[in-house]
């Protein structure tokens, strides 16, 4: 650490409408694979937590769920963990699209949010590799003159070039304060967590439209061992729900073949982050109505810090 600075930290909460790129930006910003990312809105239903350690400030993201109108009691639930985020945070990033000519309904309810808690925050414009110049001047103009934001940065989340403007906006804007996690963590997420994740980005990326969104992954075992040559394993068994018998052939595919896809690639994340090998099984079941259920939704409830 620089001797003759202070050492910061704070948390950050990412806000923006589903599939704005949110969970894109974050694992660029942290350089990991934290949140998990697919072509579909409302991907993200949980209050992710990641770490970024800087030289003299560590910052703590909360990537939240995207802000859509609910249907569902997952959905409620998921549209109340990105805004209760908001009191327990030190500033904001709110995530727009470049391609926006003015302030939509979701965008304009988010900004209604931060203005009410007067919330320091850093307005990122993503996709402005889809717009020329002009477009982009007259969205800062129409946003700048409804918040006083400490930031507008134009970016596009998959290139990773923007990561270090705007971690060094975020620092300016934070205090000083101790180091809430240690220097190796990137993420509070468990790795059973983080497999229940990865397992259901699989499926969402591999099935593409033929299986709406409704898919959920629970993982039922999660144990380490030794194999017979002393290396490191995990049994993991996970059981991936949906809503119709229907949708539940179409996930394990003629012979099996699309369930074995999903388990190869997802095996082959999660082996790169547990640094282990992976013996991984998976199940498919239907639970009709699983979003209105009480004992699912409330894992994903926003737990504060």
């Amino acid at each position: 650490m620089s001797q003759n600075k202070e050492f910061k930290s704070g948390f950050v909460s990412i806000l923006g409408r589903t599939n704005v790129g949110k969970s894109t930006l974050l694992n660029n910003l942290i350089e990991e694979k934290v949140a998990i990312t697919a072509n579909k809105p409302q991907t993200t239903r949980t209050a992710i937590r990641a770490i970024v350690n800087r030289e003299n400030s560590q910052i703590i993201f909360i990537d939240t769920p995207g802000i859509h109108k609910p249907k569902t009691k997952l959905g409620e639930t998921m549209v109340d963990t990105a805004f209760s985020s908001i009191s327990d945070v030190d500033c904001l990033l709110f995530l727009i699209e470049a391609t926006s000519d003015e302030i939509g309904k979701g965008d304009r309810m988010i900004l209604d949010k931060i203005k009410a808690s007067g919330k320091k925050t850093i307005l990122i414009i993503n996709k402005i590799d889809l717009v020329p110049k002009e477009k982009l001047l007259n969205l800062i103009s129409v946003y700048s003159r409804e918040y006083d934001f400490s930031a507008v940065i134009p970016v596009s989340a998959l290139d990773n070039k923007y990561g270090k403007v705007i971690l060094d906006e975020i620092e300016k804007l934070l205090k000083a304060g101790p180091k809430y996690y240690e220097e190796d963590e990137y993420t509070d997420q468990t790795l059973r967590q983080l497999a229940e994740e990865i397992i259901r980005e699989k499926a969402l990326r591999l099935l593409d439209e033929e299986v709406p969104h409704g898919i959920y992954v629970e993982v039922d075992k999660f144990e380490y061992r030794k194999t017979t040559k002393k290396e490191d394993i995990y049994d993991v068994y996970a059981i991936i729900y949906c809503k119709k018998n229907s949708h539940k052939g179409i996930i394990i595919g003629k012979d099996g073949n699309m369930l074995k896809r999903i388990g190869t690639y997802a095996r082959h994340d999660l082996e790169k982050l547990a640094g282990a090998k992976i013996n991984l099984k998976l199940w498919v079941k239907v639970q009709e109505n699983w979003e209105d259920s009480t004992n699912i939704v409330k894992k994903f409830q926003y737990k504060n810090k």
